[in-house]
C-alpha cells in the first residue's frame, strides 16, 4: 500500500507539515473548512431540490398514465357491454361454451397432473422426456387458456 498523500481526497487528508502549525495557517484553516462545508451543504440542498422536482414530474406523468389507462379500460368495458347488448344470443352461446370448456380444462389438468406424478423421476432426469411433456401439454394449455379468457370476457 502506497502512502502517497496525493492519492487521497483533501477531505480525508491531514497536513502535519510545519506550515500547518503556523499562526497564519491556523487562522485560515477554519475559514477554508467552513467555506467548503457551506459550499457542500448548498450543493446538497440544490441536488435535493432537483430530486424533488424530478419526483414531482414523475408523479405527474404517473397520474396522467393512470388516467389514460382508466379511460381506456372504461371505454373497453363500454364497448364490450354494447356488444353484449347487441348479441344476446351469442352471449348465451359463449356462456355455454365456457362451461363446457371449463370442464374440459379440468379433465385436461387432471390428466397432466397424473402424468407428472407417474413420471416425476423421468421428468427430472431426462431432458428429452421433459421436452416431450412440454410439447404435448404446453401449447394445448396455452391455447385453451386463451380461448377461455375470450369466452369469459364475451360471456360477462
Amino acid at each position: 500500500m502506497s502512502n502517497d498523500p496525493g492519492q487521497f481526497s483533501p477531505v480525508f487528508s491531514i497536513n502535519v507539515s510545519a506550515d500547518a502549525t503556523s499562526p497564519q495557517a491556523r487562522e485560515q484553516r477554519p475559514t477554508d473548512m467552513a467555506t467548503t462545508l457551506i459550499a457542500l451543504t448548498r450543493q446538497l440542498v440544490e441536488v435535493q431540490h432537483r430530486q424533488n422536482q424530478l419526483i414531482e414530474q414523475l408523479l405527474q406523468v404517473n397520474k396522467q398514465v393512470l388516467q389514460s389507462t382508466n379511460q381506456a379500460n372504461s371505454q373497453r368495458q363500454n364497448e364490450i357491454a354494447q356488444w353484449r347488448n347487441a348479441h344476446p344470443h351469442l352471449v348465451r352461446s359463449c356462456k355455454a361454451a365456457l362451461e363446457t370448456l371449463s370442464g374440459v380444462q379440468t379433465d385436461f389438468l387432471q390428466r397432466m397432473a397424473d402424468e407428472v406424478e407417474d413420471s416425476k423421476e423421468d421428468l427430472a432426469e431426462s431432458e428429452y422426456i421433459f421436452s416431450d411433456f412440454l410439447d404435448r401439454y404446453g401449447p394445448r394449455m396455452a391455447h385453451l387458456n386463451g380461448v377461455l379468457q375470450v369466452l369469459n370476457h364475451l360471456a360477462g
